[in-house]
């Protein structure tokens, strides 16, 4: 399961009203790829549903998400943040054990636990 809290919804909603899209095929697609210096990064992207991906409703939204990357973002809540560093999306993820220093990366266990062997 993933879901957002209600502001994260609201930024949602106002993004696909502002582009006219149809709130019944589209919504936010989370993701992950390999990178930074933790291992993993968020891809979090305003898209269409296509037929593969799981999906996830919260607060009328559909939240979008690839085979490859569930194991990795299960049980995540999606949260906007506004603050004075910024503005965005924040992925607040139970399956991470470690973050790089900015927060833009971080690991999971399974990686854990393949490094360590």
């Amino acid at each position: 399961m993933i879901s957002i809290t209600d502001k994260g919804a609201e930024k949602v909603h106002e993004f696909l009203s502002g582009q006219e899209a149809d709130i019944s095929m589209a919504g936010l697609r989370v993701g992950v790829r390999g990178g930074g210096c933790s291992g993993f990064q968020y891809q979090l992207a305003f898209d269409e549903q296509r037929p593969e991906d799981i999906v996830f409703e919260s607060h009328g939204l559909k939240l979008l998400v690839d085979n490859a990357s569930l194991s990795f973002v299960e049980g995540s809540v999606i949260d906007y943040e506004e603050s004075l560093q910024g503005a965005g999306f924040k992925v607040n993820n139970p399956n991470v054990v470690a973050a790089c220093g900015c927060g833009s990366s971080f690991r999971v266990a399974e990686e854990e636990q393949v490094s360590a062997v």
